[in-house]
């Protein structure tokens, strides 16, 4: 009864956190008005998600989004220091990440990741979804940006979603 009322409780969760940030209001009609649209829309759309996901250890995502988190202001400053700096130090790159996730939700969430990291943004992904082209806006050592990445993103997502 439960999983027919709410398919995807995380979802259903986010969508009303949502609603009312971004109505600005925490009245008691917008939480109502939230929670509905928490419920319904799941509902409505539960016909075009293509299995269940099994989202796994939850004390490791809230680890992940804390790196995240963390990465994403670091290379803030580090893009504005190069920005400002002298553009003739930039060493932008291509670079090819080899992926071991099977999970299509799971290789998304890597590939929005990395691109929203500033200075790194993910280009394209092989047809045989084994490979990831990043684009970096400076790297000094290609191997050692793809280990991080892996070890950063890649590790924890493959024991986050299976």
């Amino acid at each position: 009864m439960f999983k027919k009322l709410i398919p995807h409780p995380i979802l259903s969760v986010m969508l009303i956190i949502i609603w009312l940030l971004l109505n600005n209001d925490f009245s008691v009609g917008q939480m109502v008005l939230g929670a509905i649209l928490g419920v319904v829309i799941p509902i409505i759309t539960t016909g075009f998600w293509p299995d269940q996901v099994d989202a796994q250890k939850p004390w490791l995502w809230v680890k992940f989004f804390g790196v995240v988190i963390y990465d994403i202001i670091a290379a803030n400053i580090l893009v504005a220091r190069w920005i400002l700096g002298r553009s003739q130090t930039l060493r932008p790159a291509f670079m090819e990440l080899t992926i071991e996730l099977t999970s299509p939700l799971a290789i998304s969430i890597l590939a929005s990741t990395i691109s929203l990291t500033p200075g790194t943004v993910s280009c394209s992904l092989s047809a045989d979804k084994r490979r990831l082209l990043i684009h970096s806006l400076h790297v000094e050592n290609i191997s050692i940006a793809l280990v991080q990445m892996h070890e950063r993103y890649q590790k924890p997502l493959l024991e986050m979603i299976k």
